[in-house]
């Protein structure tokens, strides 16, 4: 399905972009993942890559950095013939860990910077990459509910930056059809550590409220992922594809 092809994952140590990292080599895919600060991480997930007969190259990236950015083209560049699918998965956990207890106005700052402009200046970077060599595929990470928002502060500062994530997409896509698709991944409630650690009866409440009755995993992620990476979907681009359950139609 991804014979022969190149696919850069970023924030591939855990969770989703770990998933579409493994399912993408899987399908017979060369990677280059990315990590900010769990090397241990991403190390584990470049040896499963390697089990599966496939070579990958990992590269430390902050991705709300323009120079890191402009190093990991430069690395791609060296390690690759060319890039079939960049896959702009890295974002910023507000959710857990010392994140968590961040001020209002810093965790709208933290997205705003990771999330967003980012993903904005990562999806620029493929961009200027896969026109010198002839086309390719970009797929960036929104969030179902930006569609009809949720209450909460946490869910309102999200929604700001995967929100633009979604608008500029679709923007990105008619700017650079046909010759590159871009598409978007836009997950609901997944298994990741937030879901791991949520109070039992907020994970109850969702599974009440999801139509399938569960919380989706990493892996059904990657499965929508690898079909909007593969030729099968060559006639789609800015389109957002909702994992979720059916929480959000």
């Amino acid at each position: 399905m991804l014979d022969r092809k190149s696919v850069l994952v970023t924030g591939a140590s855990s969770g989703i972009g770990r998933a579409i990292a493994l399912r993408c080599a899987g399908a017979g895919a060369d990677l280059a993942i990315t990590y900010r600060k769990n090397r241990e991480g991403a190390e584990a997930t470049a040896r499963e890559i390697r089990a599966l007969g496939r070579r990958v190259e990992l590269v430390r990236t902050d991705i709300s950095r323009a120079d890191d950015i402009e190093a990991l083209v430069k690395h791609l560049r060296q390690s690759f013939d060319r890039v079939d699918v960049w896959i702009n998965n890295a974002g910023a956990d507000i959710l857990t860990g010392e994140a968590s207890r961040l001020s209002r106005l810093q965790k709208l700052d933290l997205v705003l910077a990771v999330d967003l402009r980012g993903t904005v200046m990562a999806s620029w970077a493929a961009v200027d990459l896969m026109r010198e060599q002839g086309g390719g595929t970009i797929i960036n990470m929104a969030w179902d509910l930006v569609t009809q928002g949720m209450q909460g502060e946490n869910p309102a500062v999200y929604s700001v930056a995967k929100g633009g994530v979604a608008s500029f997409s679709r923007s990105l896509a008619r700017d650079v059809a046909p010759g590159i698709r871009v598409n978007i991944l836009a997950p609901g409630f997944i298994e990741t550590a937030f879901g791991e650690e949520a109070d039992p009866k907020f994970r109850q409440k969702v599974v009440d409220m999801t139509p399938l009755r569960r919380w989706g995993k990493p892996e059904d992620v990657a499965g929508a992922g690898l079909f909007l990476a593969s030729d099968d979907a060559a006639f789609l681009t800015g389109q957002m594809i909702m994992v979720n359950g059916g929480v959000v139609m």
